[in-house]
């Protein structure tokens, strides 16, 4: 796929070469991507060609002595290497002329470790080669088996999204290649009861092809008679329950809750409270948490977008915060290793520190065993949203569906909307269950505050923890 990138190759070695007569270091990202987007819903069928893919360019980066400076363009040719030099230094210095008499941060050069690396993930069918035609007359017909459970049923959408990329990182002693395929599909089932309508959704991941289908086909009926159970919904009365998570729900409580306060970049602008308890107790000694390509999922990459080698960080080791996650430029100027968290949402987007498949580590407990452990508290499933404040470290999230639990029990009572708030260290610290095997999905886009979308996974076990809900 994408042999784009093989005919530029050469004239980008070419470009390192030209650009290192100059620079102590430079590098170059090229990208190639194909991303599309296929919908059904009441009002009909939709393909679309644009969405959350990053384009097809390359960004070329260069470390000068005094800092960093990035060049990014969609064009190249051998012929046009006079030209990215010349642009490159121009705007150099023009940039050195505007900052004149600004202390620069210090910004050490790479270390450029040689390193190579050409790999693939696997997927069994290509949604490109399987077709629109085929791929709409197959979410069809699950929109269809979902309108069929119940006459109350008012709508059924279904939407699969796929990306596949190349990306190459060249350095003078790095010659990185990965190509990567993730398909996602959405189900929203709408039920309807006089003027009540209620919603229920869910998502479904993998990392590879049209194959995610067949779970969504398994899941839809489910779906809908959640949606169903929701028009017999009430709201909650506020206040602190013992909780039951669903792996859904404790992987958006990962995300908001430690996922973006653990960025380093926010460490350089002093804008996380994470920065001054390293090493400390931050959540119960059940409570290990991993960030990184180490599972096969939607975020799963060989290599970050600064040339750095992902693996698996462990973030929180048995209830104490060891590090952060981190991108090269944040770790040089605090002293650390970067961790392969340097993402960008396309190549004309400088990179950030972001998550990639984040997680809680399983433990030995059952859901079963945690639902029957509560007196009187709530099982929580199907997340829809969350944002956190890394400087204060407040959580709040929605889910949609809250069961009651009394006596050990799901009663079938259900509560919804719900809104969970809280100080992220006493929820964490609260946790006293987890269950074995995490799962994690990747349906979802993160955000930098309201920008810079980049693809992430989360999920968990399941887990038991002390939650205000309202």
């Amino acid at each position: 796929m994408f042999s784009s990138i093989d005919r530029a190759k050469p004239g980008l070695q070419k470009l390192i070469a030209a650009l290192r007569g100059t620079y102590p270091y430079a590098s170059v990202l090229a990208v190639a991507d194909d991303s599309r987007t296929w919908a059904v819903r009441r009002s009909g069928a939709d393909i679309a060609t644009a969405g959350m893919g990053g384009g097809t360019g390359f960004v070329v980066r260069v470390f000068d002595g005094v800092g960093c400076a990035e060049y990014s363009f969609n064009e190249f040719s051998e012929e046009k290497i006079g030209e990215i030099c010349a642009v490159i230094a121009r705007r150099l210095a023009e940039q050195n002329e505007a900052l004149a008499g600004v202390e620069p941060l210090p910004t050490p050069i790479p270390a450029d470790e040689p390193a190579a690396l050409n790999k693939a993930t696997e997927w069994k069918v290509n949604p490109r080669e399987l077709g629109d035609e085929a791929i709409v007359a197959r979410i069809r017909a699950l929109r269809e088996k979902g309108l069929a459970v119940d006459e109350r049923v008012l709508d059924a959408q279904v939407n699969v999204s796929y990306r596949a990329y190349r990306k190459l990182f060249l350095s003078e002693r790095r010659d990185l290649d990965q190509t990567v395929m993730y398909t996602t599909a959405a189900v929203a089932v709408m039920a309807a009861r006089g003027q009540e309508l209620k919603v229920s959704y869910k998502g479904f991941s993998n990392l590879g092809g049209a194959e995610v289908l067949d779970r969504a086909e398994d899941g839809i009926e489910a779906i809908a008679w959640e949606a169903l159970a929701l028009l017999d919904s009430q709201p909650i009365p506020p206040g602190e329950y013992d909780c039951v998570c669903s792996p859904e729900a404790t992987g958006m409580i990962v995300h908001e809750a430690f996922g973006h306060g653990v960025e380093m970049d926010m460490f350089v602008k002093d804008r996380a409270l994470a920065k001054d308890f390293i090493g400390e107790y931050v959540a119960s000694p059940l409570v290990t948490m991993h960030d990184g390509s180490a599972v096969p999922e939607a975020a799963t990459m060989f290599f970050d977008d600064e040339g750095v080698l992902t693996g698996d960080t462990v973030i929180i080791d048995k209830g104490v915060l060891k590090t952060g996650m981190c991108d090269a430029l944040s770790a040089a100027r605090l002293g650390v290793e970067p961790t392969g968290n340097g993402r960008r949402e396309s190549y004309e987007r400088k990179a950030y520190t972001r998550m990639t498949n984040t997680y809680f580590q399983g433990g030995d407990s059952t859901p079963e065993e945690m639902i029957a452990s509560i007196g009187y508290g709530f099982l929580l499933e199907c997340p829809s949203s969350g944002m956190e404040d890394p400087k204060n470290w407040g959580i709040q999230c929605m889910v949609t569906t809250a069961k009651e639990i009394r006596d050990g029990r799901l009663t079938g009572k259900i509560y919804s909307p719900i809104v969970l708030t809280g100080y992220v260290p006493d929820l964490l610290k609260s946790v006293t269950m987890m269950s074995a095997a995490p799962e994690l999905c990747g349906t979802g886009h993160c955000g930098k505050g309201h920008k810079e979308w980049v693809k992430v996974s989360d999920g968990e076990p399941y887990m038991k923890a002390r939650i205000r809900l309202g």
